[in-house]
């Protein structure tokens, strides 16, 4: 009894929000500990691992043949097992923060919309990444809780998580999700928007990280009051030269119209599937916002006029789910029919 309770105490509990985007990563009585881009490099000879998160998003889009820099992460859940695993290792290792005896218990959240396939698969890299314990919990659960909702209640509260691969929307009462919908659209598809528009528009070809610095920098879901420009820099379409073009906000919000509209949709399938009683709850309280995709200016706006309900920005949407992991993970006897085990 003793020993299973020195055991608990010396056991590092880590929760892990999995994103397409970032891998953000918390350790009880710690804190987040890290918060890095999901990007691994890869040599291609050996197939070995050659840089992880930060320093291997700076090599996207700029490796030579011998290397390539990739993410492992697609719409939400894995694309790539054995990287995913490899970068799982790099990240629990930086949580331990050295030689540790005892493996750690690991929760990490996924979409509430993936497989039994794809579920098993984050249960099974997480295990083999170093893990003791491998608990799963659903992304809009997890969000609603880090952003703070009070989900026990008898009462409907929605959250809409908007991150890099995929969006999901959910109606969560007394501690479960009741209707739920997944859009594998979101921030990437949003950058991919942007590269089509000015190819087809400027005949100008642009990488990833320019896509997403347009849309950071001077994008907006609705017309801007006064207009924002930027220098764009890619490859000419038709000479295959580099060449410098200048575009408007406006340009980037007719860009990305049809892809956000494509994410409101699943929002507005979850109001329409929700039960009556609960649909009172959400009009009276909102929609609440998270995620990395929520931080796009005026996506609140434009999620407000298309559905007709007040819609919000959670606290620090980028760490909600990865908080309402960290939380469950310190309660799990209280959310114990909740999440998915292994181990």
């Amino acid at each position: 009894m003793y020993y299973t309770i020195l055991l608990m105490m010396l056991r590092k509990n880590i929760a892990i929000d999995l994103g397409t985007a970032n891998t953000i990563v918390w350790v009880a009585g710690v804190g987040i500990v890290s918060n890095e881009p999901t990007v691994v490099a890869v040599s291609v000879d050996d197939n070995k691992v050659v840089a992880v998160g930060e320093e291997a998003k700076k090599m996207l889009g700029r490796t030579p043949e011998s290397l390539m820099a990739n993410r492992p992460m697609r719409e939400g859940v894995i694309a790539d097992y054995q990287v995913t695993e490899a970068m799982l290792r790099y990240f629990i290792g930086k949580a331990l923060g050295g030689f540790t005896p005892f493996k750690p218990i690991v929760m990490v959240c996924v979409p509430a919309g993936c497989t039994q396939v794809e579920r098993r698969a984050a249960l099974d890299a997480t295990l083999s990444a170093g893990a003791h314990k491998a608990y799963l919990i659903d992304e809009p659960l997890a969000a609603a809780i880090g952003a703070g909702i009070p989900v026990s209640a008898p009462s409907g509260h929605m959250i809409v998580d908007s991150g890099g691969g995929s969006t999901e929307a959910a109606v969560i009462s007394l501690g479960g999700v009741v209707v739920h919908k997944t859009a594998r659209i979101a921030g990437t598809k949003i950058d991919e928007a942007i590269q089509k528009y000015m190819k087809k528009k400027h005949n100008l070809i642009i990488g990833d990280t320019t896509a997403e610095d347009i849309k950071i920098k001077i994008g907006s879901a609705i017309p801007l009051e006064k207009e924002e420009k930027m220098e764009i820099s890619g490859r000419d379409l038709v000479f295959g030269l580099p060449r410098t073009v200048t575009i408007t906000s406006s340009e980037v919000t007719e860009a990305i119209k049809q892809t956000l509209l494509s994410m409101i949709a699943a929002v507005k399938a979850v109001l329409e599937d929700t039960p009556p009683e609960l649909a009172a709850d959400i009009i009276d309280k909102g929609i609440t916002m998270s995620g990395g995709t929520s931080l796009l200016r005026n996506l609140n706006k434009l999620l407000t006029e298309e559905t007709g309900v007040p819609a919000h920005l959670a606290d620090e949407p980028l760490l909600c789910v990865v908080r309402g992991t960290g939380l469950v993970l310190e309660n799990l006897e209280l959310w114990k029919r909740s999440v998915t085990t292994k181990g």
